[in-house]
């Protein structure tokens, strides 16, 4: 199977940085692209950043000019650097790999476990 480990999250003053990170690990062949996404209290989830293994980045605007999503492809990590953190991003971020097992497989979604990001102001 496949595993996704996040770590990274914590709390952080208004105006602040942190840096998120999740790896995936298991029976791998491939992985189309990685993603955060992110679940604020009573709010759907909803998609922060996702990053293809070609390196082709998209961004919810709200956090466009202060996240950045990058990935090592060759350790299967994704990583989301968030600057100028503000109280509204306050949720738990989940990770979340497009991959396919062996070769020829079908695509899957694979969802890490999340980890709490809280913004004080």
């Amino acid at each position: 199977q496949v595993q996704l480990v996040e770590s990274g999250g914590g709390l952080v003053q208004d105006g602040g940085s942190l840096r998120l990170s999740c790896a995936a690990s298991g029976r791998i062949f491939s992985i189309n692209d990685m993603g955060w996404y992110r679940q604020a209290p009573g709010k759907q989830r909803e998609l922060v950043a996702v990053i293809t293994s070609g390196g082709s980045a998209n961004y919810e605007d709200t956090v466009k000019g202060r996240f950045t999503i990058s990935n090592d492809n060759a350790k299967n990590t994704v990583y989301l650097q968030m600057n100028s953190l503000k109280p509204e991003d306050t949720a738990v971020y989940y990770c979340k790999a497009r991959l396919k097992m062996w070769y020829g497989g079908t695509l899957r979604e694979y969802w890490g476990q999340g980890t709490q990001v809280t913004v004080s102001s």
